[in-house]
């Protein structure tokens, strides 16, 4: 298939197949069989891990391992009136530029082996520490990642060899009181009082203002089950997110703390955890120099665009969190992307598929040689 099918079109084909067979989070069930398939066609070895989805591929010989990560999972969102998996964050893009950097190396020769690993969960923010359990980063001295860019912060036509991204936390918590009647609200805990309590005081954190922060209420949901009652219980979730990670853990302190606080004063329990921290970027200059050399050398000097700095999070970090050394860096592509990351009718240029694969290619290629 591969000697038949040119390369650019093999990357479109995978695109589509992807992009119409999304899978959430540790789902990517037949997501990782696509991708065995695929590499089976290349005559390229690979590597599933028993639990979870994703799988390893790897070419090249020599002691030294250079990697390339792509995520592989879909949202869960509503797309016209309908909920469903949706690949509206563009992973089923960075699979397919990832696996056309790969088809463009299969059969070169290398003085090091090139990783690719295909992770899941990227979303929930568990899959990179999954991988990482699992041996992943065995011997890899360069990790490098590739994402599309919405369109305001690149256009088609331009590459940047290095996105910082911000940190995050996620907080689920649940306020646990007594209902009451919507004539003795003073028999009972309004928990609605209690999360508008909660909201105040997100918005009256204040940090050093030369730091870029949010702290905000994405779910509230509290149902006495009838219009005059008063509810005492409800669920609540928070996302919190800085540019630095020592940041971070400064929101999640005043968090905690304003919780507690709150808790006393309307003596109502509040319960609380953090379900998921992604670190922010700790960018590698000389992968990130490593990167624009290859933007450079593949695409031409015109393409070649600044570092871009973004509120999103990603769990590409972790890896660079658990193994300090690593000379990593995450290339982001302009895509004239539209509305969003995120946003359910998200559309781009397939054209950035391309000039995604080229550059993942030329910056293995780099490393390896």
């Amino acid at each position: 298939m591969l000697a038949v099918k040119a390369t650019e079109q093999l990357i479109f084909d995978w695109f589509q197949h992807f992009h119409e067979n999304p899978e959430i989070s540790w789902k990517e069930v037949k997501t990782t069989e696509k991708l065995a398939d695929i590499l089976r066609e290349m005559g390229v070895s690979f590597k599933r891990f028993e639990g979870v989805t994703g799988l390893v591929a790897e070419i090249g010989k020599g002691d030294e391992v250079i990697a390339v990560r792509a995520d592989i999972d879909a949202l869960w969102q509503e797309v016209d009136g309908v909920m469903q998996a949706n690949h509206s964050c563009g992973h089923d893009a960075n699979m397919s530029m990832v696996l056309g950097a790969l088809a463009a190396l299969k059969d070169e020769v290398f003085t090091k082996r090139i990783r690719f690993i295909f992770q899941p969960a990227e979303e929930t923010g568990g899959g990179a520490l999954a991988m990482i359990e699992r041996g992943v980063m065995q011997d890899v001295t360069h990790l490098f990642g590739v994402h599309l860019r919405p369109q305001e912060e690149l256009p088609l036509g331009k590459v940047t060899p290095a996105i910082y991204h911000g940190a995050a936390a996620f907080l689920g918590g649940t306020i646990s009181g007594a209902d009451a009647h919507g004539a003795r609200p003073h028999q009972g805990n309004n928990a609605i009082e209690v999360a508008v309590a909660i909201q105040h005081m997100l918005k009256n954190i204040h940090i050093d203002p030369f730091e870029v922060y949010s702290a905000k209420l994405t779910k509230i949901v509290a149902d006495g089950g009838s219009v005059n009652i008063i509810p005492g219980n409800a669920s609540f979730s928070i996302d919190v997110r800085a540019q630095k990670n020592e940041i971070l853990a400064q929101l999640q302190r005043h968090v905690d703390k304003g919780l507690k606080q709150i808790g006393d004063m309307f003596e109502t329990e509040i319960a609380w955890d953090w379900q998921d921290v992604t670190p922010g970027a700790e960018v590698s200059l000389e992968g990130a120099a490593v990167a624009e050399r290859a933007i450079v050398a593949s695409l031409g000097e015109s393409y070649l665009a600044p570092s871009v700095v973004t509120p999103g999070s990603d769990d590409f970090h972790f890896y660079t969190v658990k193994k300090p050394e690593l000379k990593a860096a995450m290339i982001g592509v302009g895509a004239n992307l539209a509305p969003g990351l995120h946003h359910p009718n998200m559309t781009f240029d397939p054209q950035a598929l391309l000039d995604g694969a080229k550059v993942v290619a030329e910056t293995l290629k780099m490393v390896a040689k």
